[in-house]
């Protein structure tokens, strides 16, 4: 653990030292093809990250931050494109917005459904059930359930723990910088449709920065050849595939393995399902379910192809027991923290 503790550290100066030479070198040449070229070397650092750590955590968290979001707000950034056009007023502020899964509310959070603060009792009640499953974990109760149960419990877990580490990211730059930052989860569990579910309330950081870096050039490129309507259906499949081939290169990071594509399957196949979702709904061939009966089949979609596609991966390599193991060990080594302090 020291030595990834270590290494820890040393990517983060890493990531410093190349963003200021993105700050103070990159930022002073034109935007276009040259900039893009000046961010190449940074591309590759940015590419091999995660491969110095061995811990899940550390190495999902750097692939995240780094690899993918901050190489993709990179890319815009040489064009002149938000997030980071305009260029920031210091570096730390360059430095956080590129580094970090955050984006600043453009409108007071009152006035969108979308980035109302998480209320006390519903973060309350999320940090009472992550702790409900730390303790069947430490008591070796998740051994004795089946492949189903487990799947579902460990889902819930997952969902959690990403929630809980973007939210108190974003809570503290948000006090650091002094703005406010949109919510990155946003209760995808009542979610009305797919395209409810992927665009506005899971993982929102990840459309904000695939929406201008594939989908609009996608859509743009593509109505010339088959024309508006199609165009924009097949900007939405490149985004789904791109996101897949992202999360192939986090399970590549994670493992350690060749892909098997699962994972690329899983997005591809709900990149479809929303297609249809949304052109049935441009269509208006039928009158919209009722919002309990929505958010049901929704969960339900996710659930059952994620258990599909998504994770079977995760249990082969047994990634999940490594997971389990970090949270445990982070679990007692606070508790050996406190006993000390307080003896």
């Amino acid at each position: 653990m020291e030595e990834e503790l270590r290494n820890l550290i040393k990517v983060w100066i890493s990531a410093f030292i190349s963003i200021s030479y993105c700050y103070y070198i990159s930022s002073r040449i034109s935007k276009g093809f040259l900039r893009l070229l000046s961010l190449l070397p940074i591309f590759i650092i940015f590419l091999l990250i995660p491969l110095f750590f061995s811990s899940v955590h550390f190495c999902v968290i750097s692939a995240f931050f780094l690899t993918w979001l901050a190489n993709f707000k990179l890319a815009l950034f040489a064009f002149d494109q938000e997030p980071l056009s305009p260029l920031p007023s210091t570096l730390s502020r360059f430095f956080c917005f590129a580094c970090f899964p955050i984006k600043t509310n453009q409108k007071p959070s009152s006035s969108q459904t979308y980035n109302k603060p998480m209320s006390k009792w519903v973060l309350a009640s999320k940090v009472m059930i992550f702790s409900f499953l730390l303790q069947l974990y430490s008591n070796n109760y998740h051994n004795s359930l089946s492949q189903l149960p487990f799947l579902a419990i460990f889902t819930i877990h997952i969902y959690l723990e990403a929630e809980f580490i973007l939210f108190s990211t974003g809570t503290l730059l948000s006090t650091i910088l002094g703005c406010e930052i949109e919510r990155v989860f946003n209760e995808p569990y009542l979610a009305t449709s797919l395209q409810d579910f992927w665009s506005r309330r899971w993982n929102r950081m990840v459309p904000s920065v695939l929406r201008p870096t594939v989908h609009i050039p996608v859509q743009q490129y593509t109505t010339r050849l088959i024309g508006p309507n199609l165009a924009f259906y097949a900007g939405v499949l490149a985004t789904f595939l791109v996101s897949g081939l992202m999360h192939e290169l986090i399970y590549f990071y994670i493992i350690r393995k060749s892909p098997t594509w699962e994972v690329t399957c899983f997005f591809v196949l709900h990149g479809v399902v929303t297609s249809l979702e949304i052109w049935v709904k441009s269509m208006r061939l039928c009158p919209p379910p009722h919002r309990a009966v929505s958010s049901l089949v929704v969960v339900v979609f996710v659930f059952v192809t994620a258990g599909w596609l998504f994770t079977p991966q995760v249990l082969r390599n047994n990634v999940h027991k490594r997971v389990i193991n970090e949270c445990l060990f982070v679990i007692d080594f606070v508790k050996s923290q406190v006993v000390n302090i307080v003896m």
